[in-house]
């Protein structure tokens, strides 16, 4: 699209507010040089980035790019021969980091976000460069003293060279013979060699070389000779340590190099899922929905443009008032009349920007149900298009403009005029604004003008695939609503203003009679269709709010049917608590009786007649008393079967309110498939619902439906490398969780507790874990993480 007509509609000024939401400066970048696409379908799957992304955030609000930069240009740099600070290698390993995390989180959830996945496929690890660097450089930037056997030797000696050049310079400073001269008993630096201040007029008492003095000249600065061997020592272990981190810095610079390109692209994949991102987030931040596109050129029946409570964003969302714009399909004209500040401009700004924004990925700001166009090109002619520089005026300008628009539209191009044919004589300007719009809508350009011209009026209510529409103005309070009505022209207002800003009443009568019989016929016609307008417009709002009415009856009524039956239920479930509660005491009283028997029995060799009366009553008791029936279900239940509990049954699990498979059975206990998990569960608690079926001749081995083979209970890490472990356990969770394992112990010992930090920031957003705790006293301690699997 012309970047003209874009800069028109103030389309660069949404793309600097969506670039505020950008994490790094490649999707900042990617931001500003966001274009419309004239293509569907990539119009649409921007679309669909934007609302995977919308749904990864709005579940995981972690998930960013965190620590990335664009380190494109550094890698060139390496590519070129040069040699990187470590700090900027850092930030290689930094973004290489952050793009994994990134790809990790996206991929292992590649079914809900597809698209999304396919820019993380592009990503590369590099692990050889994470690798590498992390071997040789701190977090601080210091160079690791394994980052090569050479540099760990060199230190060595510089600290046994520096221990003793602090000796003997300890030993000057204490000396009685000498600390007379000192200015002060301390050891400093000067340009880079150790020195003591000596007091001026006793620089020759101690023989050294004066590197330095005072400001004031009290103080020179003297390097003993005693200890010149031993700074000189010292000097060329520092200068051997510079160079063997500069040959250590120019491999990891070779690395990168090597990698270049993956690096590159890397980058380039992790701007973009940042853009969705940013996307996602400005449209949160103006309301915005995903709007329904559709080609230009398609002539299946259905509204051909339907904007639902369209703002413009740009506006303060507190103030803007929201506009309906909708196009059927037998029209592609719209025509807008109304007051001056009346909101005419806004509303075609409107319409070209949200069509830019939807065709750019970016959702716009409107009700559900909003549908849009797909254009090949946007035309704006909006705004004093006067020209010093080129001899035009305001005219001249816009008519440059409109003969540029007319050779470059066709019928897959939206055309948005702002005060067609002003600047000139009204007669002529009228003239030659009827004569483009019907050249446009011949050639089937959907087309939206303002004008204030009363003849285009009369154009639209009489031409074939245009429509009129203006800006509401309140007459009494002679001020605009800036709210647009399709189908009404604007009246003219004129008469009436000048009237009730208090013109006298027979100089209105003589402007009336002034005006032409057309003039006057054509406002008679505006106001006859205004008024009918309005009366079917009162009687669909009385059948709304009838309907509304009517709804509102149904929705108390089904209401009230649900707590009927959820009262039913509550009375039933409490009658049966009761009849429980009555039953288990009476048990309990049998068999007190029944002990009773037993100790009398040993006495007597006749029961007492007291005794099997207790007896006979309550076993009576217990036979009259029924307990209420569950609430019926929706289908008649089968009878319950009969028979023991078997390895394949269906049985009802009253705990979890729900029917499972038994799988095994042992010690009075059966262990119970729930859906994707297993149960244990006491076989007294277990209602029979279906008998298991009757073995086959051959064994079968029961397993989990869907289950992977178990990687164990527990993974030890201890030992490992911040990287290798992360490695290891990512495709240990992996496993589990395919194996659908309810916990798991990881391993990794207390030490340091650096690898348990590591272990622990991992669990914390790895998408597999529901959560997980240090272990207990049994456990391992801190030394052990218990971690609960995800259900999947």
């Amino acid at each position: 699209m012309d970047e003209k007509h874009l800069k028109t509609l103030e389309f660069p000024v949404i793309l600097e507010k969506l670039a505020k939401y950008a994490a790094f400066s490649a999707s900042k970048e990617l931001a500003l040089a966001l274009r419309p696409t004239p293509y569907l379908n990539q119009a649409r799957a921007w679309q669909a980035e934007t609302t995977e992304a919308d749904h990864l955030l709005s579940v995981k609000v972690d998930v960013t790019v965190g620590g990335a930069r664009d380190v494109r240009p550094n890698v060139a740099r390496c590519q070129r021969g040069f040699v990187l600070t470590a700090l900027e290698l850092l930030e290689i390993r930094q973004t290489l980091t952050a793009a994994r995390d990134l790809a990790r989180t996206i991929t292992r959830l590649a079914e809900s976000y597809p698209r999304l996945a396919d820019i993380a496929q592009r990503i590369e690890a590099c692990p050889g460069v994470v690798n590498g660097i992390t071997q040789a450089i701190e977090d601080n930037g210091e160079i690791k003293n394994s980052a090569s056997p050479t540099l760990a030797r060199i230190r060595r000696e510089m600290d046994i060279a520096h221990d003793r050049l602090m000796e003997k310079l300890n030993r000057i400073i204490g000396s009685t013979s000498t600390n007379q001269y000192l200015q002060e008993a301390l050891i400093t630096q000067r340009g880079g060699r150790y020195v003591v201040p000596v007091k001026a007029d006793f620089k020759g008492r101690i023989k050294g070389i004066v590197h330095d003095q005072s400001a004031s000249g009290a103080t020179v600065f003297v390097e003993p000779l005693a200890v010149v061997e031993l700074n000189n020592k010292w000097r060329q272990l520092q200068l051997d340590e510079e160079n063997e981190i500069r040959k250590i810095l120019a491999e990891l610079c070779q690395l990168v190099a090597d990698q270049a390109g993956f690096i590159s692209h890397t980058v380039e994949a992790l701007a973009e899922l940042d853009l969705a991102f940013a996307k996602a987030k400005f449209a949160h931040a103006i309301d915005a929905i995903e709007p329904a596109l559709i080609d230009a050129t398609d002539t299946r029946r259905g509204d051909f443009i339907k904007l639902m409570a369209a703002r413009h964003p740009l506006l303060n969302p507190k103030t803007v008032v929201p506009i309906d714009v909708v196009l059927d399909a037998d029209t592609r004209m719209l025509v807008i009349t109304g007051p001056n500040t009346g909101g005419k401009t806004v509303s075609l700004k409107t319409v070209g920007l949200l069509t830019a924004m939807a065709q750019a990925g970016l959702r716009i700001p409107a009700a559900e149900g909003s549908t849009l166009r797909l254009f090949r090109q946007v035309f704006a002619d909006i705004g004093d298009e006067q020209s010093i520089e080129q001899s035009l005026s305001t005219f001249s300008g816009h008519m440059t403009n409109i003969v540029h628009i007319l050779a470059g539209c066709d019928a897959a191009s939206l055309v948005i005029f702002d005060e067609l044919g002003a600047g000139t004589d009204p007669i002529e300007g009228s003239a030659l604004a009827r004569a483009i719009l019907t050249n446009l809508l011949s050639r089937k350009v959907t087309t939206f003008v303002a004008t204030h011209y009363s003849e285009l009026k009369a154009f639209a209510h009489t031409t074939a695939g245009v429509a009129n529409a203006s800006m509401e103005f309140d007459v009494e309070t002679l001020t605009p609503t800036y709210r647009l009505r399709i189908g009404l022209p604007g009246a003219s207002n004129a008469f009436t203003i000048a009237g009730r800003l208090g013109l006298p009443g027979q100089l209105i009568e003589a402007a009336q009679g002034l005006v032409g019989e057309n003039e006057r016929q054509v406002e008679a016609m505006l106001a006859e269709i205004k008024a009918q307008t309005e009366q079917a417009r009162q009687l669909r709002r009385q059948a709304d709010a009838e309907r509304e009415k009517q709804a509102d009856v149904t929705g108390q009524i089904e209401q009230r049917l649900a707590d009927i039956d959820t009262e039913r239920r509550d009375i039933l479930n409490s009658a049966r608590a009761d009849a429980r509660r009555e039953v288990k005491l009476a048990r309990e009283r049998l068999k007190e009786l029944e002990a009773e028997l037993q100790a009398r029995l040993a006495q007597l060799t006749e029961p007492p007649a007291s005794i099997d009366s207790q007896f006979e009553d309550i076993e009576a008791e217990l036979a009259e008393e029924t307990l209420p029936p569950e609430p019926a279900p929706a289908a008649e239940p089968l009878p319950a079967p009969r028979g023991p509990i078997r390895p394949g049954a269906l049985v009802y699990v009253p705990q979890f309110a729900t029917t499972a498979e038994v799988i095994e059975v042992q010690n009075g206990q059966a262990d119970v498939q729930l859906g994707r998990f297993r149960a244990t569960v006491p076989l007294a608690e277990l209602e029979l619902r279906q008998a298991a079926p009757q073995p086959e001749p051959a064994v079968r081995t029961v397993t989990t439906p869907g289950a992977a083979d178990s990687p164990g209970m527990e993974l030890d890490l201890r030992g490992q490398v911040a990287e290798e472990a992360m490695l290891n356990l990512d495709q240990y969770l992996d496993r589990a969780f395919m194996a659908r394992l309810p916990w798991v112990r990881v391993i990794h010992g207390r030490g340091s507790g650096v690898l348990r930090q590591v272990v622990r920031d991992e669990l914390r957003r790895h998408p597999m874990v529901s959560s997980y705790r240090p272990g207990q006293e049994g456990e391992g301690g801190d030394g052990v993480t218990v971690i609960k699997l995800a259900v999947n």
